[in-house]
């Protein structure tokens, strides 16, 4: 096998190989071009760039006016119904052509934007100051900016400015492997670099490409500090330009700074910022509400972090529930305390059990109670301390493997002794008949789980011979009870997970009374951002006493979307081929030899939101909040999230 993909890279060369000859001819280009664009005088270059917007809003102006004319047509009050699906089916690839002739239009442009945007770097790097005649954009940058000063007609930028507060100086220059990753870049690809090799410094060149179209570039960073400092730092370069640039971190949401930092050519935040704007521009009721503006080109800065990492929890906003007083994370908590306690005694029996089992060689018998053991409380110490000794997690791992396999139709064998079972890659908890049966003995209420199937006693109502009154009383009595059954199913296994799955100081901590959440990734403490529902955590805090707080955190589920797929909906981006790209690269690379070292796999995005549906659509009964299909998003109940209140009901004495 080895030989034979030897032999393939031999005469068709690799992956990389191909890659590169792809990118060289720009490379060529643009390192033609450039001894005229260094020739150019300050005013001159700037000229230059206007030049290239210019060409490319001629290139589109008919397409543009065009829109203008149909969707006048569009509001006119005679307008018919078939006409404005027609009208609107014009828009759309009217949009689409204008997408497509940018693309043209900027690979054309490309070696002459990268030339204009090396050479700037180079003039700001070999001048204490760069001056230029003054137009009205620096007068009104001048006016905000310290780097930049008026003198007459004269505009003179500062060549070191604060940035993350601190004073930098510009001392960069693209060398070749900056311009090879820009274009890279460009053509929706990821640009893989060392540590050193100037990723900032490559992001200003396809941000400069792709802002000359006046259609907003989001430059996308891990945090607001880098959204801050980057925005800072790389600003002076496009806004010497005539660019407009802003970072939506700045300012408060659904603001009137905010909407103007999206109409900014180039415009700087963090992945959530931007997600949870673009959410929340779903539920606006008009378009005045809304901040941004059509998607047209984005930069993922640690694009695997952004696409693979976090983007296993969807964005979620929540809002207040009409009746959450009435929910029942109190009344239930001593129900759930009594679950929990009962899976803690069996699993710290189970464990006992597999510590000497295995201390016997037992190791098929051993192995089973062990994983048992982990598939209860995962998160138990005494079993993670176990997990700790040598060869003990390998054999747990080795019984895991056995029963999942045929799409885990052996796993019944390990899960149904238990009361309930913890999927930490879902993060979810799953109640098994015997959790069932020993919380319909605690409240004395057969079936306490069982939900009636609504449409079957509908059904049956219908068919009886009794007025059209007592028909409507009869339905309505079946969808309240369902309503009933259904949110103490959702409040019961919030609890669970409040008890089983989340560790205080360690997923959450509580400051001034109040549950604040703990970002897994950075450590950091989310303030104002809470999972879908409120109450569970609160709850298991005691916070519950104070009624501000019970009532003010009661929420329920408005739009969300995972992370991922939102990026789909910018016009120049390829959408789900980058995250493929992403998913190979993690898979291992095709470039590496067989018996080298491989990258760790990761998820497969697309089924795992599909997962995510199929799971919200099952035994949380979903149900739906907000505008109904807004772009096309799924609204409904959250299973990768817990909520605070539970929490709190757990630690209330």
């Amino acid at each position: 096998m080895d030989i034979a993909a030897s032999l393939i890279k031999l005469f068709f060369g690799s992956k990389a190989d191909k890659d590169r000859k792809e990118v060289e001819p720009y490379l060529v280009k643009i390192k033609a071009v450039y001894p005229t664009i260094e020739a150019l005088s300050n005013d001159e270059l700037r000229a230059h760039s206007s030049n290239l917007k210019k060409q490319i809003a001629n290139f589109i102006a008919a397409d543009e006016a065009r829109i203008v004319e149909l969707k006048a047509r569009l509001e006119l009050p005679d307008t018919s119904l078939s006409d404005k699906e027609k009208i609107s089916k014009e828009i759309d690839e009217t949009v689409k052509r204008i997408d497509e002739k940018i693309e043209q239009k900027l690979d054309e442009l490309l070696p002459e934007a990268f030339a204009i945007m090396k050479d700037t770097a180079r003039r700001f790097a070999q001048n204490e100051t760069v001056e230029v005649t003054a137009n009205d954009f620096d007068r009104e940058l001048a006016a905000t900016k310290d780097f930049v000063k008026i003198e007459g007609d004269k505009a003179i930028y500062a060549t070191h400015w604060l940035a993350g507060g601190n004073d930098v100086r510009w001392d960069m220059i693209h060398y070749d492997v900056q311009l090879f990753g820009g274009v890279v870049l460009h053509k929706g690809k990821i640009a893989e670099m060392a540590t050193g090799e100037g990723k900032t410094l490559v992001a200003t060149l396809p941000v400069f490409l792709n802002a000359l179209a006046g259609k907003g570039v989001h430059m996308v960073t891990v945090n607001d500090y880098l959204a801050r400092r980057d925005s800072e730092w790389m600003g002076p370069m496009y806004q010497f330009h005539g660019l407009t640039v802003d970072c939506i971190d700045r300012h408060q949401p659904n603001s009137d700074a905010r909407r103007k930092a999206y109409m900014a050519d180039i415009t700087f935040g963090t992945n959530n910022e931007y997600g949870f704007d673009y959410l929340r521009d779903n539920m606006a009721s008009s378009p005045k509400d809304l901040v941004q503006r059509k998607h047209h080109y984005a930069i993922v800065d640690e694009v695997d972090s952004v696409l693979i990492d976090d983007a296993r929890t969807p964005l979620i906003i929540s809002g207040p529930v009409p009746k959450g007083d009435d929910q029942l994370f109190e009344q239930y908590r001593p129900a759930i305390e009594h679950l929990y306690n009962l899976q803690k005694n069996l699993v710290t029996n189970l464990l006992a059990e597999s510590r000497q089992l295995l201390g016997e060689g037992k190791n098929e018998e051993g192995g089973i109670k062990l994983y048992r053991s982990h598939k209860g409380l995962p998160k138990y110490k005494p079993l993670i301390k176990f997990l700790s000794e040598q060869g003990i997690k390998a054999q747990m791992q080795k019984t895991e493997n056995i029963y999942m396999q045929d799409n885990n139709r052996r796993m019944p064998e390990i899960t149904d002794d238990l009361y309930f079972v913890i999927d930490e890659k879902m993060n979810s908890v799953e109640l098994t008949d015997k959790g069932h049966e020993a919380l319909s003995k605690y409240f004395n209420e057969e079936g306490f789980f069982v939900l009636p199937d609504i449409g079957a006693r509908i059904a049956e109502i219908e068919k009886e011979e009794i007025t059209p009154e007592e028909k409507a009383q009869k339905r309505d009595a079946v969808i309240n009870d369902y309503a009933v059954k259904a949110e103490r199913v959702h409040t019961v296994i919030q609890l669970l997970k409040a008890y089983a799955m989340f560790e205080k100081d360690v997923e959450y901590v509580v400051m001034d009374n109040k549950v604040k959440i703990v970002d897994e990734q950075t450590g950091r403490i989310l303030d104002g951002r809470a999972a879908s529902g409120h109450r569970s955590q609160g709850a298991r805090q005691g916070r519950s006493r104070d009624a501000d707080l019970r009532y003010h955190h009661a929420a329920e589920l408005l739009p969300h979307v995972p992370q991922a797929g939102r990026y789909d909906r910018y016009g120049r981006n390829r959408g789900f081929g980058v995250l493929e790209h992403l998913q190979t690269r993690r898979r291992g690379d095709p470039d590496q030899p067989q018996g080298g070292p491989r990258r760790p796999s990761g998820p497969d995005l697309q089924n795992q939101a599909r997962e995510i549906q199929r799971r919200d659509r099952g035994d949380r009964q979903t149900r739906r909040t907000g505008p109904s299909g807004a772009r096309g998003y799924h609204l409904g109940r959250n299973i990768g999230t817990f909520e605070p209140h539970a929490q709190a009901a757990r630690h209330q004495t």
